[in-house]
């Protein structure tokens, strides 16, 4: 008599009981292994690493196989979500802003820096529906970003702390510069750090200590990185996530023993940097992208100069204020979006952060149980989102993955919130 398949329970994920955990992904759909495959490939970047395997193009691939699996797996329903309607208005806007940009052919050949987004955002709401799915999903996320902060701080450490004038250096791809790789960990620790303290009465002290090397190791990277945005951000990250009880004798205590443990681990190179902020060229150019940027919004306020046509534009019409040999993009998310989409896209982009905002801040009220797995993985989400806002004011990141990601995995966690209360 043939035994029946023991079932894989939600509590075997807490706990991390890891042949549960692949047990139970074997037997899941084509369509989550194709997505988990992309999110791998898409962080991990095995193929820029390792030249040798780079004969596909891989992360394709796994879009494609994901999409047709979608059409066989009968889980896959259709999510809703007001954040969907400002995600399609943007890309309304990003289109039209082509169409009648300064040098279409310019935006045209750009477009798949957003449209990939688009497709992957779509494809992870719908496919990633299960709480273990999502469980899953979540921890190739973070695997992902424990291998560079883990590394990455190791070599900070090898070098005895020292400043560096590339910081710290991620693979081939969206975390290559230091300044995305920072923002990469401003995302990646607040989510880690509720995904431990949920954890914690499910797992033995090793795997908590763990897990828990995933937010300190993210943030020595942010601080060997050498990005003064990065760095503020984070401050603000942990000024934030301490608000209610600022005024503590013991936080204040505790804050500025962080801070002071914070400041004495950090580059006396990198101390200098933020005492010249605002005069060295460096951040003279960034002000003057800014200052002119806001005119290229003035002077074209409906769908701005075109997608990103930014850099052609300036170096054609302000050639006298350019420090370095070639214009760079503005190196700010809303003047980009700003200049890209006109006062339309950037209002809905305001708009979409804002729903990501106030949907976060449901999440943390909706009345489930206690031990369930979103009521304390939400607590990470707007603080994710500030420093990627907080950062964003300094970098040109608009179409890296942070927020796009971001947003996927906030409505995924939402629907599945939802259906537990509704089923």
């Amino acid at each position: 008599m043939r035994r029946k398949r023991k079932e894989v329970n939600i509590q075997d994920f807490y706990a991390l009981n890891f042949g549960a955990i692949w047990h139970y992904f074997k037997s899941e759909t084509l369509a989550f292994w194709m997505i988990c495959v992309y999110l791998f490939l898409e962080y991990v970047r095995p193929q820029s690493i390792y030249p040798a395997l780079d004969f596909l193009p891989w992360t394709q691939i796994a879009v494609l196989g994901a999409l047709a699996g979608c059409f066989l797996d009968k889980s896959v329903r259709w999510v809703s979500s007001s954040i969907n309607v400002w995600l399609i208005l943007f890309f309304i806007a990003i289109l039209f802003s082509s169409f009648f940009a300064y040098w279409p052919e310019v935006s045209y050949g750009q477009l798949q820096n957003f449209y990939t987004w688009f497709i992957i955002y779509f494809l992870v709401i719908n496919i990633v529906n299960t709480e273990k799915r999502f469980f899953i999903f979540l921890c190739i996320f973070f695997l992902a970003s424990f291998k560079l902060s883990l590394s990455l701080s190791i070599t900070w450490a090898k070098r005895g702390f020292s400043f560096t004038d590339w910081g710290l250096k991620g693979p081939p791809g969206f975390f290559e510069n230091s300044g995305e790789l920072a923002i990469q960990m401003l995302v990646f620790w607040p989510l880690a750090w509720a995904f431990a303290a949920h954890l914690k009465p499910y797992i033995k002290s090793v795997k908590y200590y763990t897990i828990m090397l995933m937010p300190i190791t993210a943030i020595m990277v942010i601080l060997g990185a050498s990005s003064r945005g990065a760095q503020l951000a984070l401050v603000v990250q942990l000024i934030a996530l301490n608000y209610r009880s600022i005024f503590k004798p013991k936080v204040i205590v505790s804050c500025v023993i962080i801070f002071s443990v914070l400041w004495v681990v950090l580059p006396q190179e990198q101390k200098d940097r933020f005492q010249v902020a605002g005069d060295d060229r460096t951040s003279q150019q960034r002000l003057l992208y800014w200052e002119n940027g806001i005119k290229m919004i003035q002077e074209y306020p409906v769908l701005g100069v075109g997608y990103f046509n930014y850099a052609p534009y300036y170096e054609v019409f302000y050639p006298e204020d350019m420090l370095y040999e070639k214009a760079q993009l503005p190196h700010n998310i809303f003047i980009q979006v700003g200049t890209d989409a006109g006062l339309f896209g950037l209002l809905v982009y305001f708009s979409l952060m804002l729903v990501a905002f106030r949907k976060a801040s449901k999440l943390d009220h909706v009345s489930v149980s206690e031990n369930h797995f979103g009521h304390k993985i939400s607590t990470g989400f707007n603080l994710c989102l500030l420093g990627f806002v907080v950062a964003g004011q300094f970098v040109t990141v608009g179409y890296y993955p942070f927020f796009w990601i971001h947003i996927a995995l906030l409505v995924s966690m939402t629907n599945i919130l939802s259906k537990r209360r509704y089923p």
